[in-house]
């Protein structure tokens, strides 16, 4: 049965993501965008357990979905509750990042900003 289309699970795909991390990339800064990223490169890890993938598809989802509770168009606010969701997701798996995982989202970061800063942002997790 495939997920409820109201679901944030239903919209989420990785081109998905791709697309709308770039178009917000520079309107979020660089620590919800690597906040992102790991979870992203969590969530293609195979040790990773299946309900924790669960959480990290929902958060993704709902950064992706086009209707949320504070609408993106909205400046200052619009994304706040879709990083909030990545924050939450983020202490609810983060026995489960690694370190492979943050390093990938910061070589990513690095891309999206045509940097290659080394240091990571202040992490969310311990």
């Amino acid at each position: 049965m495939p997920p409820d289309p109201r679901s944030a699970a239903h919209w989420y795909s990785d081109p998905r993501l791709w697309r709308t991390l770039r178009k917000v990339a520079a309107s979020t800064g660089r620590k919800t965008l690597w906040s992102a990223l790991t979870l992203f490169y969590c969530l293609k890890d195979s040790d990773t357990p299946t309900w924790a993938k669960g959480v990290i598809v929902g958060a993704l989802g709902y950064l992706i979905l086009p209707t949320d509770l504070i609408p993106d168009i909205i400046p200052g606010a619009g994304y706040g509750d879709d990083w909030g969701a990545i924050a939450a997701a983020l202490g609810t798996v983060a026995a489960y990042i690694k370190d492979d995982h943050k390093a990938k989202a910061q070589a990513q970061v690095g891309r999206f900003f045509g940097t290659t800063d080394p240091t990571p942002p202040p992490e969310f997790v311990g």
